[in-house]
């Protein structure tokens, strides 16, 4: 078995402006710059031929280079159910049309469909019982947050492993959009 996902990694730079926003939230688990990237499709644990077939299916997802923004923060979960806070992502038709993609090659690969509804984000720190008004705080001096555009012209798929001191990840296949 192993445990999947599809995502847009983020630039370099891109993630050296956000390292610097991770700060001042008592109790994060911050992710790291190289692991920073907006999920397009969750797998999770799938068997390897399974896995293969996924792969051949993202192989074939078409389309072209596009920008995109991140834009705000925000929290995952309400009070004392805080798990995380986020950067977003401004609307993007052609992120859109990425995710759906992606959601298609996962069923054509013999997938469930995704259990959530596709939102954009980026995740920059998973949170245990922490203090719901510090975490307020947090999101309105970072809400507007705003990159400048840089452009996705691929995207992988990603293997994950837990560990004490959070997920690993490791780019497994890259695909690039033409």
């Amino acid at each position: 078995m192993i445990r999947l996902f599809a995502a847009v990694a983020i630039p370099g730079d891109i993630a050296e402006v956000l390292a610097r926003r991770q700060q001042d939230l008592a109790g994060a688990r911050w992710r790291p710059a190289e692991s920073l990237h907006i999920t397009l499709r969750f797998v999770g644990d799938i068997a390897e031929n399974q896995a293969d077939d996924l792969d051949a299916e993202l192989a074939i997802i078409g389309g072209a280079p596009f920008e995109i923004v991140l834009s705000g923060a925000g929290s995952f979960g309400d009070g004392p159910d805080i798990r995380g806070v986020w950067a977003g992502v401004e609307e993007n038709q052609a992120l859109r049309r990425l995710a759906a993609a992606c959601e298609t090659a996962a069923r054509r690969a013999g997938l469930k469909s995704a259990a959530r509804a596709w939102r954009p984000h980026l995740t920059l720190a998973y949170l245990h019982r922490p203090d719901p008004a510090r975490v307020a705080a947090w999101i309105q001096a970072h809400n507007l947050l705003k990159s400048p555009p840089f452009m996705v012209s691929g995207f992988g798929l990603y293997s994950t492993r837990r560990t004490d001191q959070g997920s690993v990840y490791r780019l497994e296949r890259a695909y690039r959009l033409a």
